[in-house]
């Protein structure tokens, strides 16, 4: 199959959250797998520090108004082609958050479909999120392609229609109030990033104003776990920790747990509990519940936390103000860094998690893969890949609390607190965190055959438009 992925983010080279891991990650897999999958991605500003670039452009297009350029090099260490749509409006050093942000990647997705329109033809367009949410309408005139639209985050779901009629074309038959909803009743295929989320998305609570639509589209929407790319979040291979291990000399761990309390500022005790969050700092990721919650569990033990990630200034401040309360003790890390991220998964005993909401997330995974037991909500994705611990059947993966509740989270912590104290338990629940699988390879059997459906959903609308006798028997 031909596949082309479009997305805001690609890692390693332009990445703020779980798309940009999906979209660095699966199509390398699929390549393996003899397809030929690759990437459209907006030129940002900064990305000629991260890639060699030509200064020619493959191709020169227009799209609400604008001329465009797109430039074509590769993924790195990959041989997935990656495409750049080259425009002023990209050339800023800033993935989201500019004032034009609705304008700039409706104009990417009507690139994007010009490109597909006139350049290079997949046999299926893969989008990811509002940024792309119209390309499916809009190629809905173009039947040959077909199209799957993947929910990574359904709390942003682009401009109103009545901006996209001010600012782009909306052919009469568009339906939908905003680009998501126009895409879930477009796309041959919606998926989300786990089974869970793809059922909690069809009721109020976690619709987002969208579930009577996904209620009513459920026969196309699917849901498949996100995978790691194990190659690169490899503890026997990291460059970026202290010390490398693995299953085998997991002994070895400790190193980085010494080297991260040193580096944080905590007290250097390889016997003090050290929990461990890398996060956005917004309210989906459970900050609320854990500024409620740290002192109390502060005080009735002699934990140590690091929290690393940027976000909401009065999350940033709290954070900051409990730290002060306790030096040595608490470490808060406001800086978004790829390498101290690795150190602190590597040395952490445990991973806190406690989300409103989640997808899928990929950050349970990565501890899990680095030897630190998750500490979670049961929700969305992470009820999919994080098993309840239970110490005396010696089966399950970590600490998982239902509801969103200070008192339910705080008990959570107090259970793992109490149970790292018996470490021959502690070390067989590490082992098998870390022998969970979540490569790619399993999730991306599923997107194969997710894509064939497709483009079977497809190739009937075809048949049905070459005999239109057929719509009257299927309507009767």
């Amino acid at each position: 199959m031909k596949i082309l992925f479009v997305a805001a983010e690609a890692a390693p080279v332009a990445k703020v959250g779980g798309m940009g891991d999906v979209v660095g990650a699966l199509p390398k897999v699929l390549r393996r797998m003899g397809h030929d999958v690759r990437i459209f991605l907006p030129y940002y500003g900064f990305l000629p520090e991260k890639l060699q670039i030509p200064s020619s452009p493959i191709w020169r297009g227009k799209a609400m108004g604008q001329e465009f350029e797109v430039y074509q090099t590769v993924l790195p260490d990959s041989n997935v082609p990656l495409y750049l749509l080259g425009h002023a409006a990209f050339a800023r050093r800033i993935i989201y958050g500019d004032h034009d942000e609705y304008w700039r990647f409706t104009f990417f997705a009507n690139g994007a479909a010009e490109f597909v329109w006139h350049y290079w033809q997949p046999d299926l367009v893969h989008c990811h999120d509002w940024h792309t949410a119209m390309i499916p309408v809009w190629l809905h005139r173009h039947p040959s392609v077909a199209t799957v639209l993947t929910i990574h985050n359904l709390a942003y779901r682009g401009p109103g229609r009545d901006i996209l009629q001010r600012i782009t074309w909306c052919p009469d038959y568009m339906q939908g109030e905003n680009a998501m909803a126009a895409g879930l009743h477009f796309a041959h295929i919606v998926n989300t990033v786990s089974p869970t989320y793809a059922c909690q998305i069809q009721t109020p609570e976690y619709g987002e104003g969208l579930h009577h639509l996904l209620s009513w589209i459920k026969g196309k929407l699917r849901g498949i776990v996100n995978g790691l790319d194990t190659d690169v979040y490899n503890p026997a291979t990291d460059k970026y920790i202290e010390q490398n291990f693995s299953i085998k000399t997991l002994e070895r761990r400790v190193a980085n747990k010494l080297k991260l309390q040193e580096e944080s500022g905590l007290e250097v005790n390889r016997n003090r509990f050290l929990l461990g969050m890398v996060s956005r700092l917004v309210e989906q990721k459970g900050i609320d519940l854990v500024i409620q919650t740290l002192d109390r569990f502060l005080t009735y033990t002699d934990s140590q936390f690091i929290i690393l990630g940027t976000g909401e200034r009065r999350y940033e401040s709290q954070l900051w103000e409990i730290s002060n309360r306790y030096p040595g003790r608490v470490s808060v890390q406001l800086v978004y860094n790829e390498a101290l991220s690795r150190r602190v998964y590597s040395g952490i005993d445990a991973f806190v998690m406690p989300s409103r909401f989640e997808p899928c997330g990929i950050s349970q995974l990565i501890a899990m893969r680095y030897g630190a037991v998750p500490i979670v909500r049961k929700t969305g994705g992470l009820a999919d890949t994080v098993s309840f611990y239970h110490p005396y059947s010696e089966r399950g993966t970590g600490y998982l609390f239902e509801r969103y509740d200070p008192l339910d989270f705080y008990t959570t912590m107090v259970r793992a607190y109490e149970g790292f104290r018996f470490k021959k338990d502690w070390r067989k629940l590490q082992i098998r965190c870390m022998k969970q699988d979540f490569s790619w390879h399993k999730s991306a059997l599923q997107y194969v055959r997710m894509y064939k459906e497709a483009i079977d959903q497809k190739n009937a609308l075809l048949r049905q438009q070459d005999n239109p006798s057929s719509l009257v028997a299927i309507a009767g």
